[in-house]
């Protein structure tokens, strides 16, 4: 365990502790990009922390970010039919539109005016070293890194900050973005003035979910469960999931890391330990831990699913949270864009 890892865990106990101690103190933001369905990996990484600090009564920030779709492709695909799905999906794993901002990268230019001045903030070897950035390169298969995406954390910094939020739940694999958050807020604050926190992640009981092939969960492998699957189409997928050739099913994340994952997965749908899971089901194989895995997750997102049904037929309601959320997004960016210019000496009137 890196030192920086040690000391991202710290914080994010801290914030453990504020939600008990001080909620309402806590401001929260985090996002999506629309580039596809939401799966398992984004419900146990980051929407049962979203949903956990609007119930504790932290203010709730949650970005579609549609510009960040085209960092890494040249097509937007139906954007507006993936922006709508990701709202849908979010409402239905418990996120309130009457508590909690919901909103879009484009309908927002003062947070986008803000990457212009963090820009200035860091520099070329910074953003190339990010690891964040080389994954999502690889994972897209590209091999000239282009100037959106080498910027993508600089401009994932403005989606935070904008707001001036000081918590963003993530899984450990986002730690390098939230980094470059904090680089930037304590740059500016430096040069110019205390103006913006330097947000923390909250992170969850599982920083890392494996794919169901072993390698990083992403949408663009196809190696993840959907929120929106019916119960038959998530047992299916499931049986292609990897294990190994050991009939007798144990927790070994170390030895036996596909194994393992499955084991994390029913034990954070079901509340009990991996390792009570694996005694359960002894020699049962691959097959009987497969079963196992695909009722718990379908029982664990029945109540989603029933709900994103509801909200697939109302057109209307999911248009007018967006409009309001933009709203509220577009006047708190301008002020905080003020602010800005301010500090920076560039107000001229």
């Amino acid at each position: 365990m890196t030192d920086s890892y040690q000391a991202a865990l710290a914080r994010s106990a801290a914030i453990e502790q504020r939600l008990d101690d001080d909620p309402g103190s806590l401001r929260m933001l985090t996002g999506d990009r629309p580039t596809g369905a939401l799966h398992i990996g984004h419900y146990f990484g980051s929407i049962q922390n979203r949903v956990k600090l609007q119930q504790s009564g932290a203010e709730i920030w949650q970005l579609i970010a549609d510009y960040q779709v085209i960092t890494d492709r040249d097509m937007l695909g139906d954007i507006q039919g993936s922006v709508r799905n990701l709202t849908i999906d979010n409402i239905a794993a418990g996120l309130d539109p009457d508590r909690a901002t919901i909103f879009t990268h484009s309908a927002v230019p003062a947070l986008n005016q803000l990457l212009l001045p963090f820009l200035s903030l860091v520099s070329v070897a910074e953003l190339q070293r990010n690891p964040t950035v080389k994954d999502e390169a690889k994972s897209a298969g590209i091999t000239s890194i282009g100037g959106l995406l080498l910027t993508y954390p600089v401009h994932q910094a403005a989606d935070i900050l904008f707001c001036k939020a000081d918590v963003v739940p993530v899984g450990r694999d986002q730690l390098p973005h939230l980094e470059q958050t904090r680089v930037v807020a304590r740059r500016f604050n430096e040069r110019y003035g205390a103006t913006f926190p330097e947000p923390d992640a909250l992170l969850s009981d599982a920083p890392l979910i494996l794919g169901l092939d072993g390698t990083k969960m992403s949408k663009s492998k196809g190696n993840v469960i959907e929120l929106r699957m019916t119960a038959d189409e998530t047992a299916k997928k499931l049986k292609g999931a990897k294990t190994d050739s050991d009939r007798v099913i144990t927790y070994d994340p170390a030895a036996r890391p596909e194994v393992a994952n499955l084991l994390l997965l029913i034990s954070l749908c079901e509340g009990v330990a991996p390792e009570q899971v694996a005694d359960e089901i002894g020699d049962g194989g691959g097959g009987t831990l497969k079963k196992r895995l695909a009722d718990a997750i379908n029982t664990e997102l029945a109540p989603l699913r029933a709900r994103r049904l509801e909200l697939e037929q109302d057109t209307s309601y999911v248009s007018d949270i967006l409009r309001r959320g933009n709203e509220r997004a577009g006047e708190v960016a301008e002020r905080t864009l003020d602010e800005v210019r301010e500090r920076m000496g560039m107000v001229y009137t």
